[in-house]
């Protein structure tokens, strides 16, 4: 249930940016989210359609790019992408571990269409 705020801050985000630019319309939205986000693309989808509609971002494509796990052993500096249940560092078996990334959710880039646009 949370992806609705999260659809609305995308939602404002690109109109704020849009206007910004003068737009007439926000054709396509690429979105990067971390492999460990909670983030569900389908739902995000489904509130964007109806949220956007009546908007200059009504019909925009969302692009969803899923960034893999990568962890940072504290100890042993060994960076990884950890499978299946195993989170332990594989080099030295560690538990403490830093997540560099996977946990990410932005708005990338925001394509515009503009008066002076073909």
């Amino acid at each position: 249930m949370h992806e609705l705020p999260v659809t609305e801050s995308i939602l404002e985000i690109s109109l704020r940016a849009a206007q910004a630019q003068n737009a007439r319309r926000i054709s396509d939205i690429y979105l990067k989210i971390g492999q460990w986000s909670t983030i569900v693309d389908d739902s995000i989808q489904f509130y964007w359609d109806t949220l956007s509609e009546g908007t200059l971002a009504q019909g925009a494509t969302l692009h969803f790019e899923r960034i893999p796990t990568l962890l940072l052993c504290l100890d042993c500096a060994h960076s990884y992408h950890p499978t299946g249940e195993q989170l332990l560092c594989p080099q030295c078996g560690s538990a403490r571990l830093h997540v560099h990334q996977g946990e990410e959710f932005q708005v990338e880039s925001i394509e515009i269409e503009t008066d002076e646009s073909p």
